[in-house]
């Protein structure tokens, strides 16, 4: 029982922190979409149309993060920090040259890029004002989001919120003062809101820097870190029997200029496949705007609305997914694999009843949200839809999401998710989808279910391999 409490106590201190985190992070794109959707539909379409493209980037991002947290977290179930920081080092250089290609084809293509979302000429010429500045983001973006994960890797994950919470307080007080041009601002729609955006990404990313620099000058506040099964881990008087195994990171510039080419190679072999599958999940949703933005000219607006609000619910099944990844990882990395079967059983336990708590929470937080927008009632009237269909979807979600991508690609085995998510959205989704929307000229309503149709179905394949496949595999050096 005392086992199954320090489980349970470590899983939510990790779990809490990182759906606080994706909820307030993603309370940013809502505040903006709210304050956009009040200056005018054109500029909110044109920055969900921009925003598209910034998911792509994301998605390549999050997947250097993962790749850096699967191997990251099992060296720290060894205890071995060192090797930890090299492969932080790798994901880092990667993240940064990935940044860097974007924000130069973002300058060099911009109304190629917003015009593959939409053949409105207004909502490209206010997409292509936010992506002008938003690009300067993308830098910012890539090393905060490496260095959390470095510090997600050891169970630091507190900073994390703190640094939401400061993105979007100083993202809505900007954009409330250019958005509308308040206190004698200029009025500047899309394009204050991007500022806002850069302002808070700049801010966000000198502060997790400033935070860690001091951190790495004071070693004595990583003592007190939080070790999964602390109770196996101390002596008779409740003292870390193994303290230079489980002190925290103590990272450094000078640690960022140093590289490993065999620790580079394990990095990245595990990490390709899925840099390549969140790629394409990235393009996947991008390509679910274009179905729903070729379709009907109030489809765009109402899916930004619907999806942003849906995104925040399903901050639940992603920070699942993350706490699990590191609790499991963790186990594997300690070579415990009597204890990686324990823990997977109680998670999906655990992501069962999450996903049928966030659609219920989904469904009924849906009105009052809507009733923020300033959308045209045809508008809102379909977003409403959407929102009642996604309501569903997160119950399957909640459940295979973390089941996937947290028990089974953190217990090292990304190829099985890789293959699977290849099979039911390349061929199956996106091929239905298309066929729904331009052959059938099925309405916006069914096409969102057949573009939401995997989140569903791949709970079987995920309840297989889980319970009766092999999944564990062991990635680090002896």
């Amino acid at each position: 029982m005392t086992k199954e409490n320090t489980f349970y106590r470590n899983f939510f201190s990790i779990y809490v922190a990182l759906v606080l985190q994706n909820v307030v992070t993603l309370s940013v794109n809502l505040a903006d979409n709210i304050m956009l959707g009040a200056y005018g539909e054109t500029a909110l379409a044109g920055v969900a149309a921009v925003n598209q493209i910034q998911f792509v980037y994301q998605q390549l991002i999050m997947a250097l993060g993962d790749g850096l947290v699967i191997l990251g977290s099992q060296y720290w179930g060894k205890g071995q920090t060192d090797s930890l920081k090299k492969i932080a080092v790798s994901a880092m250089h990667a993240a940064l040259v990935t940044g860097a290609l974007l924000f130069i084809l973002a300058g060099a293509l911009p109304w190629k890029l917003v015009g593959a979302f939409t053949t409105d000429e207004h909502i490209i010429e206010e997409g292509v004002r936010y992506l002008g500045i938003i690009r300067f983001t993308y830098p910012f973006f890539a090393v905060t989001q490496l260095l959390l994960a470095a510090l997600r890797s050891t169970e630091t994950v507190k900073i994390a919120f703190r640094l939401s919470v400061l993105t979007f307080c100083v993202n809505c007080g900007i954009n409330y003062v250019l958005i509308f041009g308040n206190f004698g601002a200029p009025r500047l729609g899309a394009a204050g809101a991007a500022i806002g955006t850069l302002t808070a990404r700049a801010a966000e990313c000198g502060v997790l820097i400033c935070y860690i620099y001091i951190l790495s000058k004071k070693p004595k506040l990583y003592q007190e870190c939080n070790v999964l099964n602390r109770d196996e881990n101390t002596d008779a008087d409740g003292q870390l029997n193994k303290p230079a195994n489980f002190v925290k990171l103590r990272l450094s510039l000078r640690d960022y200029l140093q590289f490993d080419k065999a620790l580079a190679k394990d990095y990245l072999r595990i990490t390709a496949p899925m840099l390549l599958m969140q790629g394409l999940w990235g393009l996947n949703t991008a390509l679910q705007t274009v179905i729903l933005g070729h379709m009907t000219a109030a489809a765009i607006a109402a899916n930004s609305a619907a999806s942003t609000l849906f995104l925040m619910v399903k901050s639940t099944a992603v920070g699942a997914a993350s706490t699990a990844s590191v609790i499991i990882g963790k186990a594997v990395g300690a070579g415990d694999y009597a204890r990686v079967r324990e823990y997977s059983v109680r998670l999906q336990r655990m992501f069962l009843v999450i996903g049928v708590l966030s659609g219920i929470f989904l469904f009924f937080l849906r009105v009052p949200v809507l009733g923020l927008y300033d959308l045209s009632a045809g508008t809102k009237e379909m977003a409403n839809a959407f929102l009642i269909i996604l309501s569903v979807v997160c119950v399957g979600m909640s459940y295979q999401m973390p089941t996937n991508n947290g028990i089974i690609r953190g217990g090292g085995n990304a190829l099985f998710v890789v293959k699977m998510d290849l099979v039911s959205i390349w061929l199956i989704v996106l091929p239905l989808s298309f066929v729904m929307a331009f052959v059938v000229k099925a309405s916006p309503v069914v096409v969102v279910c057949c573009l939401n149709a995997d989140q569903i179905f791949k709970c079987v394949p995920a309840f297989l391999m889980s319970h009766y496949g092999n999944w564990i595999r062991k990635l680090t050096r002896d």
